[in-house]
């Protein structure tokens, strides 16, 4: 296999980690309350524009911008979960699409409005310069999204599947009245689920702002790439998100490496709709 292939191959699983990051948030609250967040990919694309405004007023990349960018987005989901989600839920499944697709609206024309609709970008030297592992070339940017990305992502499967507070949010996903009556309150524990998912893609986005354009629209593309992320790899699985974000960036590299970088998603796309129609149920979700 040439040297080529393999940096392509690499650039894809790094670009694969980022798509898992932001995607887990997506599978975390369909797992936790069985809603689909139409505005998820917005949330990323305003994690993106934080990071800008942070390098505009200090001057510093993504060690603070991710941070910042986390804890501003954190505190949207939670503000969202109470000012909608939690009407939305009492009423039928066509509210809470409508809800969240009005509110990627607002999300997406108040960044227009706020930023304008020209292209950003972060200085390409945000992060600096390119690594050379065992003769593959790797962008700083990339290489940071990536090992974070993955190393979040995992953290996050942690949080949910060995600790107290990942008990407690995967009782209210089973039962919210008989985790009630265990002393859990399911609104905590659905608002922290918010925080922590608009969090992961808060993250992401500041991850991904030091190699990617930055515009109020990046949230659509964004968005479907997070659904399909979670499509593939299972509703409700975190570590079926990591492995579908992994195959999806490789298969996005690969694509566009051989056949050109216009055909990629065509390659994706098939290949997806391709894999439901064997397996509707993702790879890791549940028959």
């Amino acid at each position: 296999m040439s040297s080529i292939l393999v940096q392509v191959i690499v650039g894809g699983l790094l670009l694969g980690a980022v798509y898992a990051l932001f995607s887990s948030g997506l599978t975390l609250i369909w797992g936790m309350m069985n809603i689909v967040n139409f505005a998820h990919g917005d949330f990323v694309m305003l994690g993106m524009y934080v990071a800008f405004v942070v390098w505009t007023m200090l001057g510093v990349g993504p060690f603070v911008g991710a941070p910042v960018a986390a804890l501003v987005l954190a505190t949207l989901g939670i503000i969202v979960y109470f000012a909608l989600i939690r009407s939305v839920m009492k009423g039928p499944m066509l509210a809470q699409i409508l809800g969240t697709f009005g509110l990627a609206l607002l999300l997406r024309y108040s960044v227009f409005w706020g930023f304008g609709a020209n292209f950003l970008t972060l200085p390409g030297d945000i992060v600096g310069g390119t690594y050379d592992v065992f003769g593959i070339k790797l962008q700083a940017s990339r290489l940071l999204a990536g090992v974070v990305a993955l190393l979040v992502t995992l953290g996050l499967h942690v949080l949910l599947t060995r600790t107290s507070l990942g008990s407690k949010m995967l009782a209210v996903s089973e039962d919210a009245t008989a985790a009630q009556l265990m002393g859990i309150r399911p609104d905590s524990m659905q608002a922290i689920a918010w925080a922590i998912a608009a969090g992961a893609t808060g993250i992401a986005g500041a991850l991904i702002a030091t190699f990617f354009y930055i515009a109020p629209t990046v949230g659509e593309t964004l968005g479907i790439v997070a659904f399909v992320t979670v499509s593939l790899g299972g509703f409700g699985s975190v570590p079926g998100a990591l492995v579908a974000g992994l195959l999806i960036g490789v298969i996005e590299s690969l694509s566009a490496y051989l056949i050109g970088a216009v055909y990629k998603d065509i390659v994706v796309y098939s290949l997806f709709l391709c894999f439901l129609w064997f397996r509707p149920q993702g790879l890791m979700g549940k028959t």
